[in-house]
């Protein structure tokens, strides 16, 4: 039936297409911190922490070390969040379905753009909860949107990479706020809006998305979401071919591919793959937050406070955010290279995924070391190459542990362990705000005992590539060694 296949086809790139943009204005807004720092300091949130000392000269000046410590708080809180809560989020995920999750997750997206716009310099406080549910209910935007890839089976790392690298890039949505304030928008009127998208991501939820899992291999002429004309369509596939499977509708992940055995969640959880990924994103990510979370003092220190160049940094950073869509699809096609090429005999699909995965994450790890250090390195002209190298790195990483997360393991467990990994990786997260405090305390703002430190602690992240392909070359000497003793005994 063309006009079928031509209506699913329509469809398949209208989810994709509008996921894409929900990823890309919504999910990954908190991660924009440092824009929304500026609105909020010029909002005088926060100000009376600030106190006069005594500088340089014997001059008076305005200490607001105290005020920066709360806006650290803020987003340590947030990003932990963030990633903790996505254990919990994934198992809801796993267990009731698209739907559920995407309702959860607009409810608390909501709530906390409503709290923004209600907050106030008398009741900063509110900022604490606020950006939480923001980071939360946007990672629940990602992680639904994710599945999209299963409608491109060959580009499926492809599309995951890419609505990752859109997450990233939505962090240019508070530049756009900070842009628009500037302009005489007040800060209310600006999350009132985002407030009221709300309906946008419900119209999604219902009519472009399945109430459970797209599944993966797709089946054939699989339809998804609510329409009018949904009865008429399976009910003529019915009569056409006399046999109701050919409609197959939102069956789970796992239904849809020929029964076999598959590792449990515990064994997942308990293999190398999985601590070694773990520890790959954490040093990694640590190094992410406490670069966006210290960026606004950052920039003060190397400006010597000057407020223009503050802003122009600020807006530079958070325009160099938006081209992560842009990289993010560079480590999928890295991934989906080997795809419709013939594989060596004998080999699987998932060991030719594996063995296409090590050079992304060694590139992933590389760039890491490389924006680690010019990070690290007191210069503020060569802040702009860091804010390119931080874009490229963050959407290698996230794209990277997702897919990864996908053809390493069990797409049956892939929620619950893209929540358990992002959970983990969050407490270690934690340490960012001991080092905030020690480079604002002990140290007298000198961070550069603390940035040598991390940068050495990101050398860790060469370790899952280099175990990745130690396994695959293990794998395929047994292939070649049971091969050859085949061959003997034939010859025999």
């Amino acid at each position: 039936m063309p006009g079928l296949e031509t209506s699913l086809v329509a469809r398949r790139c209208l989810t994709f297409a509008t996921g894409l943009v929900e990823c890309l204005c919504f999910a990954g807004a908190v991660f924009g911190w440092a824009s929304l720092v500026f609105v909020l300091k010029q909002e005088g949130y926060f100000s009376s922490l600030c106190v006069n000392a005594t500088g340089v000269n014997s001059t008076q000046v305005l200490d607001c070390s105290r005020q920066d410590e709360q806006f650290s708080l803020v987003f340590t809180i947030a990003s932990f969040m963030n990633n903790f809560l996505t254990l919990p989020n994934g198992f809801l995920f796993d267990r009731f379905g698209t739907t559920a999750a995407r309702l959860f997750g607009i409810f608390l997206y909501t709530t906390g753009t409503l709290m923004v716009a209600f907050s106030t310099p008398v009741l900063p406080s509110l900022l604490f909860p606020a950006l939480s549910l923001l980071a939360v209910g946007g990672i629940l935007f990602l992680m639904t949107n994710m599945q999209v890839g299963n409608l491109f089976g060959s580009r499926r790392s492809t599309i995951i990479t890419l609505y990752n690298g859109a997450f990233d890039s939505s962090s240019a949505l508070f530049l756009v706020i900070k842009l628009l304030y500037e302009s005489g928008v007040s800060l209310r009127a600006s999350f009132l809006f985002l407030s009221a998208c709300s309906g946008v991501h419900l119209l999604r939820t219902f009519f472009l998305l399945p109430r459970n899992f797209i599944p993966y291999p797709l089946p054939d002429r699989y339809t998804y979401g609510l329409t009018c004309s949904k009865s008429e369509t399976v009910s003529s596939e019915v009569a056409a071919n006399g046999n109701a499977q050919t409609a197959i509708e939102e069956a789970p992940l796992n239904k849809d591919v020929p029964v076999k055995q598959v590792k449990s969640f515990r064994e997942c959880l308990l293999s190398r793959f999985f601590a070694w990924h773990l520890l790959w994103l954490s040093v990694m990510q640590l190094r992410h937050y406490l670069f966006i979370g210290t960026l606004n003092p950052m920039l003060q220190r190397l400006t010597a406070g000057e407020s223009s160049l503050v802003s122009q940094y600020t807006n530079a950073f958070a325009i160099t955010q938006l081209c992560g869509v842009l990289c993010a699809p560079w480590n999928g096609l890295i991934m989906d290279r080997h795809k419709g090429k013939p594989r060596p005999a004998g080999e699987s699909e998932q060991e030719a995924d594996l063995r296409a995965s090590v050079l992304s994450l060694f590139l992933t790890a590389l760039q890491c070391l490389l924006f680690s250090v010019c990070a690290s390195t007191p210069y503020l002209p060569l802040q702009y190459l860091t804010f390119i190298l931080q874009v490229l790195n963050r959407s290698f990483l996230y794209g990277g542990n997702a897919a990864f997360i996908s053809v390493a393991f069990p797409s049956c467990h892939f929620g619950k362990l893209y929540g358990f990994i992002l959970a983990l990786s969050a407490v270690f997260s934690l340490l960012q705000y001991p080092c905030f405090a020690l480079v604002k305390g002990p140290l007298n703002g000198d961070p550069l005992y603390v940035n040598v430190g991390l940068t050495l602690l990101t050398l860790l992240a060469f370790i899952h590539p280099l175990s990745i392909y130690l396994h695959c070359r293990r794998v395929s000497s047994q292939r070649a060694k049971s091969k050859a003793i085949s061959a003997s005994s034939q010859s025999l």
